[in-house]
């Protein structure tokens, strides 16, 4: 063996490995075998890296707390707060009612009259009959039936 058929390695780095022959100046089957296999190595941890992000990207989105999820909450914490300022604005009007029942006597009359029919001596109620369904409402069940 001589001077010339004797391999050289140049650079110290794992991403500079390179085997050169002396008296030709090509690389080695050695160095190009590594260097087809780091780069095989590199397109699948690319390749592994891309679908995490893509897992990751559809857990963020879909997921159990995902985007969507998150919207749907939202929605949810909207019109339950519609619903508790309904509720609030009704019991304000009802809590006015009871003051003016506790406090006020024609506030008391009225009420007796509306629900329980009362009258004052002298007085006389007629009560009509409710009126009848008008055709346009009789027409709608009759289609609705067939």
């Amino acid at each position: 063996m001589t001077a010339h058929d004797t391999e050289f390695v140049l650079g110290s780095t794992l991403n500079s490995l390179t085997t050169v022959r002396a008296n030709k100046g090509q690389p080695s089957t050695l160095a190009r075998i590594l260097d087809q296999t780091r780069l095989g190595w590199r397109k699948v941890a690319t390749g592994a890296a891309a679908i995490l992000a893509l897992a990751m990207g559809y857990h963020v989105i879909f997921g159990q707390n995902g985007l969507t999820a998150y919207q749907q909450k939202r929605q949810d914490a909207n019109a339950l707060d519609n619903q508790l300022h309904s509720l609030q604005r009704e019991n304000d009007l009802l809590k006015g009612h009871v003051d003016r029942l506790q406090s006020d006597p024609n506030a008391i009359e009225h009420q007796a009259r509306e629900e329980l029919h009362y009258t004052r001596p002298g007085e006389v109620i007629y009560t009509l009959p409710a009126p009848p369904p008008s055709q346009s409402s009789q027409s709608q069940s009759s289609r609705t039936i067939q």
